[in-house]
């Protein structure tokens, strides 16, 4: 059935923490990634997929979509996050594609290294990588923000897109895609967010800088820059009344579902549909008018 926009549910949700990284199967209500609304049309057939931050939220919806496009998938995730992983691993082997867990920390680069001769070992190839994982925690201020958190912020934000880049490039050919997951923090800045804005900003430029050193090998490279969105990654960072309320002050009054957001990766993706785009940043802000 077809899910209108003013079906998607609206905050305030209930008062809800978890402890980070926080799990989608605990989320009230769940984030929605199925995408009823979506008609597939083989867009990434006979393509391999690698996903970062792919057991839940975005990632999620976008292994499922990508899935429903034909494409087979291999997902990162924290050992943690083994619950939300085996869902979707499910939602894409009931698709009929198959779908490679990879369990690990991406601020180890010999882990992305691992995990990309993972899934060429198990899937033969790998045409899209999909850089998605994050962490984020509200601060106060900056003396509130330790040297910890920064580094874990920018190890897991940007130096892993980094080294996910560096291990996949090998195995990437022409027409190949690689799509990074930005943030509007990261074009309007967010005064509790230092670190984890700052890195979305280098984010966008990462994508824009790498977009023209790899345009010689037909290599695709582009961003997806969200808005609120219904996510794990904020249960586990703001108090549960403040979790509760996320998206209401957005003009539509309410998070993105990943499922709304999961498209524009499909887009990026495909070469029918993108061909002619890369080093642009996509902003999908809910009526918010900010350039990228």
């Amino acid at each position: 059935m077809r899910r209108k926009t003013q079906d998607q549910p609206k905050p305030p949700f209930p008062a809800q923490h978890q402890a980070k990284p926080g799990l989608e199967a605990a989320m009230k209500p769940k984030p929605r990634y199925e995408a009823p609304a979506y008609r597939e049309a083989g867009k990434l057939e006979e393509r391999v997929a690698l996903i970062t931050g792919g057991d839940s939220g975005i990632g999620r919806a976008v292994a499922v979509l990508f899935a429903r496009e034909g494409a087979d998938i291999a997902i990162v995730f924290l050992p943690e996050e083994a619950v939300d992983a085996e869902e979707t691993c499910d939602a894409v082997e009931q698709l009929g594609r198959r779908c490679v867990p990879i369990p690990g920390d991406v601020r180890d680069a010999g882990f992305c290294l691992e995990a990309v001769r993972t899934t060429v070992s198990e899937l033969g190839q790998l045409d899209i990588l999909v850089n998605n994982a994050a962490y984020q925690q509200h601060q106060a201020d900056i003396e509130s923000l330790t040297l910890e958190q920064w580094e874990r912020t920018f190890r897991t934000n940007i130096h892993a897109f980094f080294y996910m880049v560096r291990a996949a490039l090998p195995h990437l050919r022409e027409g190949s895609a690689i799509i990074n997951t930005g943030s509007v923090t990261g074009i309007q800045g967010s005064k509790e967010l230092l670190d984890y804005s700052s890195t979305k900003g280098a984010i966008h430029t990462f994508t824009k800088s790498l977009a023209q050193s790899l345009l010689p090998r037909g290599i695709r490279v582009n961003c997806v820059a969200p808005g609120p969105v219904w996510t794990p990654l904020n249960v586990a960072d703001k108090p549960a009344r403040e979790a509760g309320r996320h998206g209401m002050d957005s003009p539509m009054g309410r998070p993105a579902q990943p499922e709304e957001i999961a498209p524009a990766f499909v887009f990026l993706a495909s070469e029918g549909d993108s061909s002619y785009i890369t080093g642009e940043v996509l902003p999908i802000l809910g009526g918010e008018t900010v350039g990228g």
